[in-house]
């Protein structure tokens, strides 16, 4: 730990010398830890990150340059579809996901540095609970996922065992919550090994005129760094060594809040491999022509999401000459990456990745010290993007994917009208009473009357019967048949281990 006069210096080489202004009212505790936090930031790096904040901020926000002339669609043999591909392909890349993954050489990499704020809950969002009929929290049903799939893996391709390492970057925020929860819960019957959590880089929220905010007396206001804060985190947690160790090549990366994310999916993996893609993304159709979501496509010949706010509506409406939407890759923050891929963003393109800027409210401690909680924007937060590193891509691919069977994010507390506990928790719902009907079970009612069947589902439509699938039973709706077939199932029903072991037994 640096001593105070240490910390004077370095303060005043940033220009940030008022962050001691409060130090004579500290105890000796908070003096310690103060002085330890200011340890962590480098005088020079500190200096930059204001000044370059500050210039950021006092940008018009609403002058946002469009980038409609340069763009265009990526093209169509960079594409892969599931909707759009026979049975066959879609097998074979199947077969070399799973057999990648039964060699020990695909690893899932989860982001999980965020609040659970708009929530409205105090902890991280993988310990959400969305109402499903057992109760499971969403690192659950992640981890019970990645176990499947190890099964799966080794059972088509005559392994005796197979590992998917799980790797979670955390924050400041997330890490004792989340490393407390997994111990808890015996890491979900996965081996603790394999599951490894590191630590994204914290930075000063900055006030309009370039000075790091005081959240209290003895405390920068710190903020993550952005999903883009991963490649740097990879390098500060010795990630990529460990990923080099243990013989893993390619890395699926997603986020914590998606309730229908495939782990380590084959069919991705597969179609990625094959492609000898060293960076690609899974996209959903977007579903109206302004919806709030980025695009994946080429900017001036070079891959990367272009935001909503970046295009007109004129270009946001464009069609093709099947009616179908030019720019209607939805990024969904699903990505698939070589592990040499990411050793050259670490090693020669992170420095390059642009700092988006956030106008936030930051709670903060005036010139008398009186802790201040503001009704507008008063500081500014950067941070990365982790779908900026596609423009280094040498060869890069997209995947279209099904949004009713791969994207239902958990971003707000009901009565919020999208992407909450309520519609997450029907998308899953929707998606396993899919898969009952298609195994050819019926359901019925609690007076033994069969219910309508109705595969295809609107959005906002709750299923007729309630059906909740373990993934540990079926990962991605396979061998269903044999357990379900021609049932006559009450709602609600659980399939779970024991229950599908029961049914085998009765066969």
């Amino acid at each position: 730990m640096i001593s105070l006069e240490e910390a004077r210096s370095r303060l005043e080489l940033a220009g940030q010398s008022h962050l001691l202004r409060f130090w004579p009212e500290l105890s000796a505790d908070e003096r310690d830890s103060f002085l330890g936090e200011l340890s962590q930031l480098e005088p020079e790096e500190l200096r930059e990150h204001c000044r370059a904040a500050a210039e950021a901020g006092s940008r018009d926000s609403g002058a946002v340059g469009l980038l409609d002339q340069r763009m265009e669609p990526v093209s169509a043999e960079f594409i892969g579809s599931v909707s759009r591909s026979d049975q066959e392909t879609l097998k074979q890349w199947e077969e070399e996901g799973f057999r990648q993954i039964s060699q020990n050489k695909v690893a899932v990499l989860l982001l999980a540095g965020g609040q659970g704020t708009r929530l409205g809950v105090p902890y991280p969002k993988g310990m959400y609970n969305v109402g499903l009929p057992s109760g499971k929290t969403l690192y659950q049903v992640q981890a019970e996922r990645i176990r499947r799939a190890e099964q799966l893996a080794a059972e088509k391709c005559g392994s005796s065992k197979c590992t998917i390492p799980w790797y979670i970057m955390t924050s400041e925020f997330t890490l004792e919550p989340t490393e407390k929860f997994f111990k808890e819960n015996q890491y979900f019957k996965l081996d603790q090994s394999n599951v490894v959590m590191f630590e994204q880089r914290m930075i000063p929220a900055v006030s309009f005129d370039g000075k790091a905010i005081l959240e209290n007396k003895g405390k920068v206001a710190m903020a993550p760094d952005g999903n883009g804060g991963l490649y740097r985190a990879l390098v500060d947690g010795k990630i990529l060594e460990d990923m080099d160790r243990r013989g893993v090549q390619y890395i699926h990366v997603y986020c914590v809040d998606n309730i229908l994310v495939k782990m380590a999916d084959p069919i991705f993996i597969g179609f990625c491999v094959s492609k000898g893609a060293d960076c690609g993304a899974k996209v959903v159709e977007k579903a109206y022509p302004t919806e709030p979501v980025g695009v994946v496509c080429r900017v001036d010949g070079a891959h990367r999401v272009v935001e909503y706010s970046e295009i007109s509506l004129e270009t946001a409406e464009k069609r093709n000459a099947d009616g179908s939407l030019v720019f209607s890759a939805g990024n969904i923050c699903n990505h698939f990456f070589t592990l040499s891929f990411l050793k050259s963003v670490a090693e020669k393109f992170e420095p390059k990745l642009k700092q988006h800027v956030a106008l936030k409210k930051v709670p903060y401690v005036d010139e008398e010290g009186n802790l201040v909680k503001p009704d507008k924007p008063n500081g500014i937060k950067m941070e990365k993007f982790v779908f900026d590193v596609f423009q280094f891509s040498k060869n890069f691919v997209v995947f279209e994917v099904s949004r009713a069977d791969e994207f239902s994010p958990l971003k707000n507390a009901d009565p919020a009208a999208k992407d909450t506990p309520a519609t997450a928790r029907r998308a899953l719902l929707a998606q396993h009473y899919r898969w009952a009907l298609g195994a050819g079970a019926s359901f019925l009612d609690g007076e033994n009357r069969k219910l309508p069947e109705k595969p295809s589902l609107s959005e906002n439509e709750e299923p007729p019967a309630v059906c909740e699938i373990s993934p540990l039973v079926s990962c991605f709706g396979e061998g269903l048949g044999v357990l379900m077939r021609g049932r006559e199932i009450h709602s609600p029903f659980i399939l779970d281990e024991k229950k599908a072991e029961e049914i085998r037994k009765s066969q």
